[in-house]
């Protein structure tokens, strides 16, 4: 291996040592299999789903499918998948425009959401189309170290907060992603205060990681990214969104428009890698998670700040490495992109990324542009430039790739 003695040691040690925590990722992916399995079954899926559309695409029976195994798999009423979203951010703002109306009151229970919702909302980070501009008034509740208020939901939920977004994963700030629980707890508050409130989850980057989805908890509304867990991979493009069904229908009049909602849509990529994608998405979070949990033992080893430990719960895929200086982070980034298998002769270098409102470095050798399931770093070039480290097709690769980061900031020493 291209590694010094000192880090094929840790390695090692690293991997001896939370071999229990690998075992419990594994049950929970094998348990995930079993649902999305049942569900295929059930839903007799088949070859006859798998082929392209054209022009309006009414009666794409395809495109109807998924949307049903979606819908089951995590116990949502409807759910609309699309190759036609092109982010999860779009999939977000689709929800938040399609549901909400001027004077509606939007309640961010997790603090200030991450930097391209800013510009959706558009109060912190103004911008054209806004839903500043649309008139919908917006709050935030503060976290109290780090952690979501509850004593503080039921006063910040005025007569006219018609949705609260909660932001399962932590974004590019250093606090914890929420658990189920947390989101089940959170939405018992806020139905307590005001029952038609909608309860709307981001749930990107923690689809897979426990065996229940927020939609299973009290969630009315979740949205997320293909190209991130659910796509397992093999997903070129795309989002979802699910949840109760009027509220899909009316995100779906967002989409396309008012009256045609989800009935229309050609499938001009061919269905076969979203099916699949999305059957092999447990396995896949499961090598992301494994993966995570080594580089946080490695990182932890070689005297890092690291969020969160190796052996605490995982609620998304998500290892955060407190770098402390912006040489450091770029190594990082270097040395992780020289381990990948597409683009490994390139140097990241930080960039006015949109929608950001810092200066990003990525790092993301992978084989669909920004598949944040693949193995990718990246981090805003602002201290304590903490480095945010994600996804991984498989263990093997996760392995290399972190050894590869290591090796650069040991460079340096």
């Amino acid at each position: 291996m291209p590694f010094s003695e000192k880090l094929e040691t840790m390695k090692n040690v690293v991997l001896q040592k939370y071999r229990s925590s690998f075992r419990m990722v594994e049950q929970i992916s094998e348990d995930n299999t079993l649902k999305i399995l049942d569900a295929m079954r059930a839903l007799r899926v088949s070859e006859a789903y798998f082929h392209t559309t054209s022009g309006y695409a009414y009666d794409d029976l395809g495109r109807q499918k998924l949307d049903e195994l979606f819908a089951q798999v995590f116990g949502a009423e409807s759910a609309l998948v699309r190759t036609q979203f092109v982010s999860g951010t779009h999939a977000l703002a689709t929800v938040l425009f399609g549901v909400l109306r001027p004077g509606d009151r939007l309640l961010s229970i997790t603090g200030a959401p991450y930097d391209t919702m800013q510009t959706v909302i558009g109060y912190a980070n103004p911008s054209s189309g806004s839903l500043k501009e649309f008139g919908i008034l917006y709050d935030e509740l503060p976290l109290i170290d780090g952690q979501v208020d509850i004593d503080g939901i039921e006063e910040a939920i005025t007569p006219n907060t018609k949705m609260a977004l909660i932001q399962r994963s932590r974004g590019y700030s250093s606090r914890a992603p929420l658990s189920v629980n947390d989101i089940k707890d959170i939405c018992a508050v806020i139905k307590k205060k005001k029952p038609d409130c909608v309860c709307f989850v981001d749930n990107c980057y923690g689809e897979f990681v426990d065996t229940l989805e927020p939609t299973q908890v009290g969630a009315d509304i979740m949205a997320g990214s293909l190209i991130k867990n659910p796509g397992g991979g093999l997903a070129l493009t795309g989002g979802y969104i699910a949840g109760k069904k009027e509220l899909v229908e009316a995100a779906s009049y967002r989409l396309t428009s008012p009256g045609m909602g989800a009935e229309l849509g050609a499938s001009l990529a061919n269905h076969r890698s979203l099916f699949q994608g999305f059957f092999l998405a447990p396995h896949v979070v499961a090598q992301a998670l494994k993966g995570a949990i080594f580089a946080a033992g490695l990182f932890e080893e070689m005297g890092y700040p690291v969020y969160p430990r190796a052996d605490e719960k995982r609620n998304d895929i998500i290892q955060t490495i407190e770098l402390k200086t912006a040489e450091k982070l770029i190594a990082f980034c270097g040395g992780l992109q020289r381990y990948s298998p597409v683009d490994s002769f390139a140097a990241p270098e930080p960039w006015d990324m949109p929608g950001y409102a810092d200066q990003v470095i990525m790092a993301a050798g992978a084989f669909v542009q920004g598949a944040s399931i693949e193995l990718s770093a990246d981090g805003p070039m602002r201290p304590p430039f903490n480095v945010y480290l994600q996804g991984g097709l498989t263990f093997e690769h996760a392995i290399i790739g972190i050894m590869g980061a290591a090796q650069a900031l040991e460079s340096l020493e």
